[in-house]
């Protein structure tokens, strides 16, 4: 079958003919129809996350998939033959620029009735980012108040449609063009980073989610009440995720020390920092499908490009510019699409 390969870490993107997926007794082997374009895939590829992901290369890149059951395992029970689907394949099995792939039961969820395949591979990685973010890390409850940064971006159109569903008052930091649009997502309270700065116009927050980093995050910090909690995604990584990763004593001396900085200035003001590295969920997965059913949860797909635009896709995401995420797709013709609120498009 044909997918998109990293042959080695900072070197091209290539297509190749690879292998067909093995299919173990959990797994779903899944058509891929559309795959979402995450900066994950960029900074796998360039090698910034080779020690706590080490994956051996060649690697297929693709963090989000939706598509079509073509095959199940022996002891798969909840997927049949036929069945629309959609994950964010476990960190040790990616693999969703591809025609196939396997993924583990459990990782799988049928993918949300209301939207298209490429609307539901917009969602699983950053859903369950803000799933994992505001309700498991963050308790977030009725009445607290978040700051989530980057509120057009992937994780952050989500997380602030999550947050209001969870009765919180939501503030996000977004460029001019899109005041009103993360508005209208459900924002109370925007800030232009281009002209203002949030430190100086928010004060005593119980969460926020920070998907920026460096001075971002140290900002963050003093912008939450004392008790208050920082979850970065977009690092330093901490002690307690190399706990969970099962690091090697040397790997988490170097996690311990990476985060040092921000944790000791966490401690100075009373307020947390934790790192998130989200992981796959099968279950969590059709929690956000029966919110997007509901309509309380819309994926927001700025742009939807063809499988074989595949390379250029993922060299242009560092250059912005989309609202929500770009989607690969295998079902449709190069198109460039721009959901708005209200302007829902479905299958």
């Amino acid at each position: 079958m044909r997918a998109f390969v990293v042959n080695q870490y900072k070197g091209p993107l290539q297509l190749a003919d690879v292998p067909e997926p093995v299919v173990g007794d959990h797994d779903v082997l899944v058509e891929v129809q559309a795959a979402g374009l995450n900066m994950l895939d960029e900074k796998i590829r360039a090698g910034e996350f080779k020690q706590i992901l080490p994956y051996k290369l060649p690697q297929i890149l693709g963090n989000d998939v939706a598509g079509t059951v073509i095959g199940v395992g022996a002891k798969v029970q909840g997927f049949a033959f036929g069945d629309e689907v959609y994950a964010r394949p476990d960190k040790d099995r990616i693999g969703t620029f591809a025609e196939r792939i396997a993924v583990a039961e459990a990782d799988l969820a049928l993918k949300p009735a209301s939207v298209s395949l490429e609307e539901a591979a917009s969602l699983p990685l950053v859903a369950l980012t803000a799933w994992q973010a505001l309700v498991e890390r963050g308790n977030l409850q009725p009445g607290q108040r978040v700051l989530i940064h980057a509120g057009a971006g992937g994780v952050g159109t989500i997380a602030i449609q999550l947050a209001k569903h969870l009765g919180a008052t939501v503030a996000t930091t977004v460029s001019t063009g899109n005041v009103d649009f993360v508005r209208e997502l459900g924002a109370d309270f925007v800030i232009d980073y281009r002209s203002q700065d949030f430190e100086q116009l928010l004060d005593g927050y119980d969460l926020v989610l920070d998907s920026i980093g460096g001075k971002n995050l140290e900002k963050s910090l003093r912008v939450l009440r004392p008790g208050g909690k920082a979850i970065g995604i977009a690092g330093p990584p901490d002690s307690a995720f190399a706990r969970e990763l099962g690091a090697n004593p040397v790997l988490r001396l170097v996690m311990t020390a990476l985060s040092s900085g921000i944790r000791r200035q966490a401690r100075r003001l009373g307020v947390k920092y934790e790192f998130l590295f989200m992981r796959a969920s099968g279950d969590q997965l059709r929690q956000i499908t029966a919110l997007v059913d509901s309509g309380v949860l819309r994926p927001v797909v700025g742009r939807v490009v063809d499988f074989d635009q595949t390379i250029q896709a993922v060299q242009s995401l560092g250059k912005g510019g989309i609202r929500g995420k770009a989607v690969i797709s295998r079902t449709s013709q190069t198109h460039l699409i721009m959901h708005e609120p209200g302007n829902r498009r479905t299958s």
